[in-house]
């Protein structure tokens, strides 16, 4: 079937090319039969995603063309290997019973699925959400949308470019739309990680956008959704109301409101931070990011709604102490929080159930459990409305038992229902009185088929014979070919196999009739009936969506409460205040990690604008500065996402912005080196200031040399004191000790250090902070621990003694030059004879066999025979 027009195209190829001409840019499943095929183009980029097998019709014709296929049924197998491999996927389905149909069957695109726009289920993520995200640049702002057509959750916001992009970090969306005009600006920034997809320019104009949003929501305006004066979110919200009637989405039903992204409502976490921090997802393979240990929802609504707090802190003091007093009540009541989570895990995924009623694609078995998860809303409910907490009480009184759609539904339909709705057994006795007498017929007929063979058995002896069915010959009569002579003259042959014979009767042939056309029948009743329970369904939509959204929150808020109490977390005090004060602070996700009996080594920070803005902490690298940094930002941000804190104590003034500059990565990709990298976010940060920031900075300068490294530390260490409008909070973490001399000169900066023990020639880390800043870095010892081989290690230790000899800075540079030139290996064996003596004994060492601990007891022989 070719993608291009040929002169012998069939109708079936006319038919096809048609079809494809309106989706050119999408992988089209053109259904034949009870198949799903794909031809040319397509059929060759499926059978390598699908891993199907490439064949070709017309072999050798100028018609010839790739062909890969299917079965139907399958679908939900391949499509989402499809849409996950980046393809847009058109499914064209026959429109037409091929039996009632005289010549080609109507055949249209039902669906076109993308990345972005989804109802399978196997293409969704249970705990994720599954964005569709419009950008639209304006000349003084950029807009950008974010809708999950899976649960009808609509978001837009606006402003900057870096505020943009960092939200579009944090929502994560599948696929992301723009205009064709801004077509080379985007694909630069989001090709590498997005899948992404041009519009026309003209889907993204104002007045367009502003009609195709008041006509999806039934209103006059926008003022009651609070978007009314954000132009450019209007135009990227539109935009996607657009795509959505152009990929064959048009039933919207349960996209009922938008929200806007109130910037002002929201604690600032750049897109550095909330990688840095590894919030959501870990840089490292391995690794465990906090939600990981936050997330013990025990609902996919409430598994989604946490990953949106995490990415959007509060900074209202009012609605942070509400979530924190519901928490504090779970906490302290644990008979009420197992009360309310038996029932709230036994409901599915009520916010994705209710869409598919709005689209209609909600199957039989799925309406079933969107009942059973309504009936468990009750006793949820009348705990939460005999609380003496005025918020429970406020969660009860917002949740809808929706009792005469599940009345409906218990009544109707059967329990053990099948999860398509065309194969019979579908609703109950005494629904419908035609739909009773035809389910009589069809199973007593099925009965009558039974009494038949049973007869004929006696009658001719054949015991091995058995009435069978198939499409071709309907009911038939099978008998091997050992019993052949035995068959009746009445019986009529249909069809010789190579072990038996077919035949039918007359008969067999009266019955099947009234079978199959009661079978028929009853299915068309079922199907009414059943669509009419969906309609009935749809008037539920904007309940049960509510329903979703309290029972997520309630979810997250309990899943704090078990996590406070698993970890020992305590209640943080939230003010208004400039101050930090966190009491035995710890790591919420490195005290997990850590091995059987070894405890975490918790610290005291902090941290104000009056007597100390800025700490500056030094000490050897594996001694805890960056976990320490990383701690205190994680439980500012814990404490204003209204959860309990690792620590003794916290009294957080709230912060409005979170940066941090941590770890060092090169984007070789961009043409940038670690050092670049690294500017470009102290640049953000330093751009970007507020009085109520926290500032994390770990290693500045290291990735030039010492002395530019040392001055560019010492410089934003002064801007950050002496900004003429703002004293950010700041943990300043370095190996540049010469930082030590701003505490003199600077009021609010204050030296610390993580503490090692020197025990001999060793180091143990203590992993406390104390006061006063230290002067060794110890880095050839971590070299040492990092298994550097020992002449490296030896040749480090003799240039550091030369270098420690002169403490005068200034004059360093040129004692650099006096090193002394290193001396082959070899020499010191000649010139020392302790080293005859030590290459003697490793000649008699067998690496092979020898254990770690008697290594070490070796080496410290060796060391002892070194210094004598």
């Amino acid at each position: 079937m070719a993608e291009a027009k040929t002169s012998t195209e069939t109708p079936l190829q006319k038919q096809y090319n048609a079809i494809k001409a309106k989706y050119p840019g999408a992988l089209l499943l053109f259904r034949v039969g009870d198949f799903y095929e794909t031809f040319g183009q397509d059929a060759i980029a499926a059978s390598k995603v699908l891993e199907i097998v490439l064949t070709k019709r017309g072999n050798g014709s100028a018609s010839e063309t790739a062909l890969a296929g299917f079965p139907h049924h399958s679908l939900d197998t391949y499509l989402p290997r499809l849409v996950r491999a980046g393809h847009r996927v058109a499914i064209c389905d026959q429109l037409e019973d091929p039996r009632f149909v005289k010549g080609i069957v109507k055949r249209g695109v039902t669906e076109l699925v993308t990345p972005g726009l989804s109802f399978n289920d196997n293409v969704l993520e249970r705990k994720q959400n599954n964005f569709l995200a419009s950008v639209f640049s304006g000349k003084d702002a950029t807009g950008v949308s974010f809708l999950d057509v899976s649960t009808g959750e609509f978001y837009v916001a606006q402003g900057n470019e870096t505020y943009i992009l960092k939200l579009i970090q944090g929502f994560a969306p599948s696929e992301i739309i723009f205009s064709k005009q801004s077509r080379q600006k985007f694909e630069s920034l989001f090709r590498e990680e997005y899948s992404i997809y041009a519009l026309d320019e003209w889907v993204y104009g104002y007045d367009y956008a502003y009609e195709k949003l008041t006509s999806q929501f039934k209103t006059a305006s926008l003022k009651g959704f609070g978007v009314e004066d954000y132009s450019e979110a209007i135009i990227a919200a539109g935009a996607v109301i657009h795509y959505l009637e152009e990929t064959e989405h048009k039933d919207t039903s349960h996209i009922t409101s938008i929200s806007r992204i109130d910037e002002d409502r929201y604690v600032w976490l750049d897109k550095f931070t909330i990688r840095n921090l590894e919030i959501i997802h870990t840089q490292h393979e391995g690794g465990v990011p906090l939600i990981q240990i936050l997330d013990q929802t025990l609902t996919p609504m409430g598994s989604r709604q946490l990953r949106k707090w995490m990415i959007l802190p509060l900074k209202e003091k009012v609605a942070i102490d509400e979530r924190l007093s519901i928490v504090e009540t779970f906490f302290g009541d644990v008979a009420l929080t197992e009360k309310i989570a038996d029932p709230l895990k036994q409901i599915s995924d009520l916010e994705r159930l209710i869409s598919k009623v709005a689209v209609n694609r909600i199957n039989p078995r799925e309406m079933v459990q969107l009942k059973k998860s309504l009936k468990c809303i009750e006793p949820i409910k009348q705990l939460l409305s005999a609380h003496s907490a005025s918020s429970l009480l406020k969660m009860g009184e917002q949740l809808h038992l929706c009792d005469t759609l599940v009345d409906k539904i218990e009544r109707e339909l059967r329990e053990d229902v099948s999860i398509v709705s065309n194969q019979g057994g579908l609703i109950k006795e005494g629904i419908d009185t035609e739909l009773d007498e035809l389910q009589k017929i069809a199973f007593s007929g099925k009965d009558y088929l039974l009494q038949i063979q049973k007869r004929e058995v006696e009658r001719t002896g054949i015991n091995s014979l058995k009435i069978s069915f198939n499409k071709v010959f309907g009911y038939y009569l099978e008998v091997s070919n050992a019993n052949k002579d035995k068959v009746p003259a009445d019986w009529i042959r249909k069809q010789t196999l190579v072990n038996a014979e077919r035949y039918i009767t007359e008969e067999l042939k009266v019955y099947e009739e009234k079978i199959l056309h009661a079978e028929e029948k009853l299915t068309a009743i079922e199907q009414r009936i059943y669509n009419a329970l969906i309609l009935e369904a749809a008037k539920f939509i904007p309940h049960i969506q509510q329903n979703a959204r309290v029972l997520a929150q309630l979810d997250c808020l309990l899943s704090f409460s078990v996590v406070a109490h698993a970890n020992k977390y305590t209640r943080p005090v939230i003010n208004e205040s400039l101050i930090i004060d966190i009491k035995s602070g710890r790591h919420p996700v490195i005290e997990k990690q850590l091995p059987a009996g070894e405890s975490y080594v918790p610290n005291d920070v902090y941290l104000d604008s009056e007597k100390q803005q800025v700490m500056i902490i030094t000490g050897p690298n594996m001694a805890g500065k960056s976990a320490l940094l990383r701690q205190t930002a994680l439980i500012v941000l814990l404490a204003q996402m209204g959860s309990f804190v690792p620590a003794e104590s916290a009294s957080i003034g709230l912060v409005d912005k979170v940066f941090t500059r941590v770890g060092a990565s090169d984007n070789l990709s961009k043409g940038e080196s670690t050092f670049m990298v690294e500017m470009t976010e102290t640049a953000s940060i330093l751009n970007n200031l507020s009085n109520r920031s926290l500032i994390l900075m770990d290693e500045i300068g290291r990735g030039t040399s010492t002395y530019d490294g040392v001055s560019i530390a010492w410089a934003i260490v002064e801007y950050l004191h002496n900004h003429k409008d703002f004293k950010p909070k700041t943990l300043f973490a370095t190996h540049y000790h010469e930082l030590n001399q701003l505490e003199e000169d600077l009021t609010r900066v204050k030296n610390f250090n993580v503490s090692v023990k020197e025990v001999g020639d060793k180091i143990i880390f203590m992993r406390k902070l104390k006061e006063g800043g230290s002067e060794h870095s110890f880095g050839i010892h971590v070299a040492q621990l990092a298994g550097m081989p020992n002449r490296v290690v030896f040749r480090a230790n003799e240039i550091l003694h030369f270098l420690e000899k002169d403490k005068h800075k200034n004059e360093q540079r040129q004692k650099i030059k006096e090193v002394p030139k290193a001396t082959p290996q070899m020499t010191l064996f000649e010139t020392d004879p302790r080293w005859k003596e030590i290459e003697e004994k490793l000649t008699k060492v067998d690496i092979n066999t020898i254990s770690p601990v008697e290594a070490l007891l070796k080496l410290n022989e060796l060391i002892t025979a070194m210094k004598k």
